[in-house]
Order: C-alpha cells, then structure tokens, then sequence
C-alpha cells in the first residue's frame, strides 16, 4: 500500500462560505437520494451515504431533516443531474457535476465561467474519457489492519487502497471502486461495522499535469467561480 493518487485540492472560499455551499450541494444529494429511494435510510443505501457526508461536514441535524421534508412535499421541484465538460486555460480539462431544477440557466452560467476563465466548453464526450467515475470512501484509519482489509475487501470491488489526507489534511484511507460497485464496497464495510468519514462518487483523471504557480492560478480562479454557482456540486480537473 502507498499514498494514492490525488490531483490538487484548493480551498479559495472562505470558511463559512465554503460550509454553506457543502451544506446546500449534501441538501441537494439528500433531496435526489429520498426521491429515488424514499426518506428511510435502513432501506435506501444513498440516503445512508449522504448522511454519512453531512456528518463530516457537521451538518446540522435539523437542516438535514429539514432537507428531508422538502424532498417529500408535494412542491418539491424536480432536481436534475447534469455534467457539462470543458476546458481551462492551459488546455487542463474539466468536468462539471450540476444539480439544477433549470437546466436552461445552468448551462448559461457555466458556460459564462468558462467563456469569462479563458477557457472553453466542451461537448458531451469530449472530456470524460480522461477521467474514470468512480466510488472513494474516505476512513479513519485508526485500529485498522490495511493489509487485511485490501484482501478483504477485493472481492466486494476494491481497486485502490492508499493514505490520504482528509478536508483538515488529517490522515485518511482512501479506497476506490469502479462506480458500478459503490453499493458492493458501501454494503462490505457496513458489515464489517466501519463507517467512512466520506462515501462519494468522484471522476478521477486518468493522468494529471503539472503547471507554473501562474498557470495554475489562472486554472484554479475558473474552478473556483464554478465552485460558488449554487447549481454545481463538484468540479473536477487534472491538475496536480
């Protein structure tokens, strides 16, 4: 085992800023989870993995029922998911994970970023295949046996097992599956009772680059503007 892959992580928000917006994109990913799969978590694996998220975000517990609630109501608009693809300066690519209930404003404002970023927006396809979608789950690696674990856990999808450093550049395990085997991976660890500190489904670039400090800022002020749309939940790119 060694320390796995990991493209740059930044962190331009300001604190709370960056807390509301963790709060907001879980908000969305319970609201999708309780409509594909009803408010129980017993029986809706995606709802026990987005709790498991807002809990390492220190989520308040009414904001998560209240999230619940609003999933349920007979008002609730219909969220949708969307990627949109394209390019920063410098040619890094990027993809964009959305949840929107207006598909027509997102695309104009992510379009917006990446026109006013100096990059530019990409058609369906034509980034993707340079990052694998996959499942990571972050763990606490305290009282746990690695060695046992990758065998363990090989039959039930694992790829990747490596050290990390976690939100707080804390130590973490990190364990990837291919995407199709998130629910094998998040069913062997609950009952193997470990709770991971994060369970998500991340695109992971197949390669990354490396830029001067300038050329990365430029890349990194895009991402960011992204980041603060209130319809986007993720972004991903490939730089180091």
């Amino acid at each position: 085992m060694g320390r796995i892959f990991e493209v740059r992580k930044h962190t331009m928000f300001a604190r709370w800023d960056k807390m509301a917006k963790q709060f907001t994109r879980i908000g969305k990913e319970i609201a999708i989870a309780v409509k594909a799969g009803g408010p129980d978590p017993g029986a809706n694996p995606a709802l026990r993995r987005c709790f498991q998220n807002a809990k390492s975000v220190n989520m308040p517990k009414d904001r998560v029922e209240a999230a619940i609630k609003r999933a349920m109501g007979k008002d609730m608009v219909n969220i949708e998911e969307v990627l949109y693809e394209g390019y920063a300066p410098h040619g890094v690519p990027i993809l964009v994970e959305t949840a929107t209930d207006n598909p027509t404003r997102t695309v104009a404002n992510v379009r917006s970023y990446f026109n006013k970023g100096h990059g530019s927006m990409g058609t369906s396809g034509s980034v993707s295949f340079q990052f694998k979608k996959m499942g990571v789950f972050k763990l606490n690696p305290e009282g746990l046996n690695t060695d046992d674990m990758e065998l363990e856990l090989i039959d039930f999808g694992l790829e990747e097992l490596g050290e990390g450093t976690g939100e707080n550049n804390e130590p973490v395990l990190i364990l990837r599956t291919a995407f199709s085997d998130f629910g094998n991976m998040q069913k062997a660890l609950e009952e193997k009772n470990i709770t991971p500190i994060t369970a998500e489904v991340e695109w992971i670039p197949t390669t990354a680059v490396e830029l001067s400090e300038a050329d990365a800022e430029e890349v990194l002020k895009l991402v960011d503007k992204l980041e603060q749309d209130e319809d986007v939940q993720k972004v991903f790119h490939n730089l180091k």
